[in-house]
């Protein structure tokens, strides 16, 4: 992409929100607020927005999930069924429609998914289902930090079905592996801690939490850097606290913030049972169809990168070649854009992914403004096209971090391998 086709709308001033890496968001040019807790995401943002869900979707592809899509737009009926209109209260976005029936905004969909299959699967044989769907959820929840508390947000939700408490532990098993790989090939910094089933109902679930600065619950984590033990507020237990042993190593907790990126849970039956959804077993039977939720917060991801990994000169995202969620991988910088350097530049963006590339190439800013820039969107690589082209040929090639090395033409197509 070139620089002057781009629509890039990042600016120098600070902005004065909460946090830094709200701040970094914005000064970016990633998102722009509609309204308390509603945020649009521009041309970059919704690049970086829809990378991340690339790389959950292939984590999901990963362990056999299928991907469906349920209506955002529910009828009252089967939250009445499952118990929830009430339970979710004042976070429920509420409506009634032009003949009077009463609908909402859906905030979860564990009953759409027991309507989704309810009459479909009829027997056994037909689970395990593990299922899942990548869309937006509301709830009118009291906004503030941000991406983090918001009234709509993007959610990818996961639901598994079974006729076994075997069956659900596999897959429960198998998702909590998967939301590891994933947030450790983002260079997510996490810990793992047991919590609160609260509205959801169920036996059991863990929520993935990410250390920060500035986040939304109170954290206890452990200093041993292999030990992923985490407590919250949410979690069952109420015997820790800052310099307690962790009870996974007995390395030492330490207190801070966090922020709750994805959270799993063992339903059981809960929705099962209320809603009547079973299937014929072997042995003639009739047995509730057991299940499973799993969900990650897709801004809340981008929200933490940008707040563990962001420095003074702007965003940096972890991660190399497919695993990087970079807007661009590669900025093509020239001393100056006119004349032979200009020429050269162009040439260098049409050897380059030009889908990958941003190439500066407004002859009216200096060479320290396209820098700032290309640091400000943290893109990984700065191709510099400058004096020492001039007398030897070689571009220097300088990474996010600071880096610099002398490389040949030939040798740039490497970046995007």
């Amino acid at each position: 992409m070139r620089r002057s086709e781009a629509k890039l709308f990042t600016r120098r001033e600070p902005t004065g929100h909460e946090s830094r890496a709200v701040e970094l968001c914005f000064r970016a040019g990633l998102i722009r607020q509609f309204g308390s807790g509603l945020y649009g995401f521009t041309l970059t943002g919704e690049r970086l927005r829809q990378a991340l869900i690339d790389r959950i979707e292939n984590e999901m592809r990963e362990v056999g999930a299928q991907r469906i899509r349920l209506p955002q737009l529910n009828y009252r009926g089967i939250w009445d069924e499952s118990g929830r209109w009430e339970s979710f209260g004042d976070e429920m976005f509420t409506l009634e429609n032009r003949d009077g029936q009463q609908m909402c905004l859906a905030p979860s969909h564990e009953e759409g998914v027991v309507h989704l299959f309810e009459g479909l699967v009829r027997s056994y044989e037909d689970l395990p289902i593990l299922c899942y769907q990548v869309g937006p959820k509301h709830r009118d929840d009291h906004a503030r930090l941000g991406l983090l508390r918001t009234k709509e947000f993007t959610m990818k939700d996961a639901y598994s079905l079974h006729a076994s408490e075997e069956s659900l532990a596999e897959s429960y098993q198998a998702i909590k592996d998967a939301y590891i790989r994933l947030f450790e090939r983002l260079g997510i910094e996490f810990v793992i801690s047991d919590a609160d089933n609260s509205v959801m109902g169920g036996s059991a679930s863990e929520e993935f939490v990410a250390p920060v600065e500035t986040g939304t619950v109170k954290l206890l984590s452990c200093t041993e850097p292999d030990c992923r033990f985490g407590d919250t507020a949410d979690s069952p237990r109420d015997d820790l606290t800052e310099k307690s042993p962790c009870p996974a190593c007995g390395g030492e907790l330490r207190g801070g913030q966090g922020i709750e990126i994805a959270h799993i849970f063992k339903l059981g039956t809960r929705y099962a049972e209320s809603m009547g959804l079973s299937v014929d077993m072997a042995d003639g039977s009739q047995q509730n169809v057991l299940m499973g939720s799993y969900g990650i917060g897709i801004e809340r991801l981008l929200h933490t990168i940008v707040a563990q990994h962001a420095d003074d000169d702007g965003c940096r995202w972890p991660g190399e070649g497919s695993d990087s969620i970079a807007p661009y991988t590669l900025s093509i910088v020239p001393l100056e854009y006119d004349d032979e350097l200009a020429a050269v530049a162009d040439a260098l963006y049409e050897e380059c992914d030009k889908a990958e590339t941003l190439l500066f190439d407004d002859p009216e800013k200096n060479i320290g403004e396209r820098f700032a820039e290309s640091d400000l969107l943290g893109i990984p690589y700065k191709l510099v096209i400058g004096n020492t082209f001039r007398e030897t040929g070689e571009l220097e090639l300088e990474t996010r971090d600071g880096e610099t090395e002398y490389i040949r033409r030939s040798e740039i197509q490497q970046l995007f391998d």
